[in-house]
């Protein structure tokens, strides 16, 4: 599932050029497009935790519930090999879970995550908290860090063996284009459609638009495509 590139950027040039209220170049399209659909992405994650909240026999809740799902399960990704068992990968957003697999018989064990200051902890015990049947990572700004021993002096780091489920992050959607005769004309064979439900198209236009607003300073733009995307917003409680 996707929504068109091309589609989206010509219905914000059609809404943007009415009553002149500005030309929003291919660039400055690319470059807002992105960040729209991130905004929409991550608040995916916002609404799944309020409406996870709200009555469980709720038929409406449950409706948005399942279609909130279906649209974060497009970006799930598994068994990811996790490289020298450190570097994870460069398009993850959210971590499902963290195992270790054998090498000899393949068994496969999850990877509970703890913090730096239990780490300090479990190496001054001697009690075999840690193991290869209950391994535990801790993560910095560069990776993870896998043990199936820490205590004591005896510290045991995998480099090999370590896979990732995980929640990616959309690909960039670009609308491409070749200039002929002085105007950007649509290159479909150089585009990216933006990865999201198709369902959030309308969203897409206007949260583009909002923010092409912001940048062209046209406070009319900004509150056209706001109501708009309240109306939305009203529409799916009800």
């Amino acid at each position: 599932m996707a929504v068109s590139v091309n589609t989206v950027y010509q219905r914000v040039l059609a809404i943007a050029n009415k009553e002149q209220r500005g030309y929003i170049t291919p660039q400055e399209f690319n470059l807002l497009a992105n960040q729209a659909q991130m905004k929409i992405f991550e608040q995916y994650f916002y609404d799944l935790n309020q409406f996870s909240r709200l009555h469980g026999n709720d038929t409406s809740v449950g409706d948005m519930l399942v279609l909130l799902e279906e649209k974060i399960a497009e970006f799930e990704t598994h068994a990811a090999g996790v490289t020298s068992g450190t570097t994870l990968p460069t398009d993850l957003y959210k971590i499902i879970d963290i195992y270790h697999e054998t090498s000899l018989d393949r068994t496969r064990y999850s990877v509970q995550k703890i913090s730096k200051k239990d780490y300090v902890e479990y190496k001054t015990m001697h009690l075999p908290i840690v193991t290869e049947a209950r391994p535990v990572y801790i993560q910095d700004s560069v990776g993870i860090s896998v043990y199936i021993s820490l205590s004591g002096n005896d510290e045991t780091k995998l480099s090999s063996g370590v896979f990732v489920d995980y929640i990616r992050k959309p690909a960039d959607a670009v609308w491409g284009y070749n200039v002929v005769v002085g105007q950007a004309l649509y290159d479909a064979s150089n585009s990216t459609d933006f990865e999201l439900h198709p369902s959030e198209e309308t969203s897409l236009v206007n949260e583009i638009l909002e923010l092409a607003g912001i940048l062209m300073e046209k406070p009319q733009l900004v509150a056209i495509t706001g109501r708009e995307e309240d109306k939305k917003i009203q529409q799916q409680k009800i």
